[in-house]
This record gives structure tokens, C-alpha cells and sequence, in this order.
């Protein structure tokens, strides 16, 4: 993976059952990516190195601008310790008018397209804080989950109501497969279910 190894664990939020379910990005088009999003440092290199592919995926007038900001900021969760902050751009197109630079068309992020077309997983060129959204790390670095009212409440959350309760693990499958790994999810499941009997 791109961002630093670890044994990721879950916080015991995680085993609930939820009236929620996801997004759809053909609906949102991508509001998550208001704010754009922390970079470490050597995902920032990552994304540097296989630029003319990215560019070729995002809007043709975010293309030769920088990509990203110039403060750098510690976190621990990489090897770098550093993250960067990627560039907002205005969109009027987009909601709250604007975006991250690496939203393309349709409210597709120009890393994943990237990713893709080089022949790797979808989130190979995405930053971890990406892939994670809208889970979260709580102060133990364990992977967490907002209270349900606020996180429906907040827009971009990437949630909106369901009519059944549906496990988080559920929910969230391929998040967790792609951070824990597939056994690991395996067995989180089980013990998901061992805990809801």
C-alpha cells in the first residue's frame, strides 16, 4: 500500500448495526472532495511521479496549476511523519463551489482514473485520508466511525439514511478490505457477528 504499514485496528464502533448506507457518486458527484485532503509526503511523491498520467484525468484548467500547497504539517501515521495539503480550486460546477484539483469530470477523482489506467487497484494513487473518508482514526489511531446524527447531518459525509439497520463492517467492506486486508476483514466480520448474537 502507499501510506505507512501498520496493523490497523477497529474501534468498537465498528461492530454496530446502522441506519445508513453510502453515497452515490452519480447523486453527489464527488461533495467529499470539498475540502481536498492531507497528502503524505510520500504519496505526494507518488502522485509527482506518474503526473502525466494524472494529468491527462483531470479538468483541462486545474492540469498545469500546483497540485499542491506549500505548509507542511506533522502525522504520525505516515513513515514521512509529514503531510501536505492538496490545492482547492473554485468550481462553481461542484458543491459549495469548490473542489480539490484532482476532482475530474463527472465528480471522478483524476487519481483513481489514473490508477486505473495504469492497470493497478482503483486506490493506488489515492491518499490514505481518501480512501478512509468517511471513517476516521480516533486518539488510540484505531479506525472509527462520527455518531450517526452528526455524520448525516454533515454534508460530504458520503452517508445518507437507510431504512435497515446495516452493519458498519457492511457498509464499509471496502474500506476495511483494503486496510486490513482481506483475512483480517474476514475475521472482523466474524466477530461482528459473534458480538450482535
Amino acid at each position: 500500500m502507499h501510506f505507512m504499514m501498520r496493523n490497523w485496528k477497529l474501534n468498537e464502533r465498528m461492530y454496530r448495526r446502522e441506519q445508513m448506507q453510502r453515497c452515490l457518486l452519480n447523486s453527489c458527484k464527488g461533495a467529499c472532495c470539498l475540502y481536498g485532503v492531507w497528502v503524505g509526503l510520500e504519496e505526494q511523491e507518488k502522485i509527482l511521479a506518474n503526473g502525466k498520467i494524472i494529468q491527462e484525468n483531470m479538468k483541462f484548467e486545474n492540469r498545469n496549476l500546483d497540485w499542491f500547497r506549500t505548509r507542511v504539517e506533522e502525522d504520525q501515521h505516515f513513515a514521512s511523519t509529514k503531510v501536505i495539503h492538496t490545492t482547492l480550486v473554485a468550481d462553481q460546477n461542484h458543491y459549495g463551489n469548490s473542489a480539490c484539483i484532482f476532482l475530474g469530470m463527472e465528480g471522478k477523482c483524476a487519481l483513481q482514473l489514473a490508477s486505473l489506467a495504469l492497470g493497478l487497484h482503483p486506490w493506488a494513487l489515492k491518499p490514505f485520508y481518501c480512501v478512509l473518508h468517511p471513517l476516521d482514526l480516533d486518539e488510540e489511531g484505531r479506525i472509527t466511525l462520527d455518531e450517526t446524527a452528526q455524520l448525516l447531518a454533515e454534508e460530504g459525509s458520503c452517508l445518507r439514511q437507510s431504512t435497515s439497520q446495516i452493519p458498519l463492517l457492511e457498509t464499509f467492506s471496502e474500506e476495511l478490505k483494503y486496510l486490513l486486508g482481506e483475512d483480517t476483514y474476514l475475521e472482523e466480520l466474524k466477530k461482528a457477528t459473534c458480538l450482535g448474537e
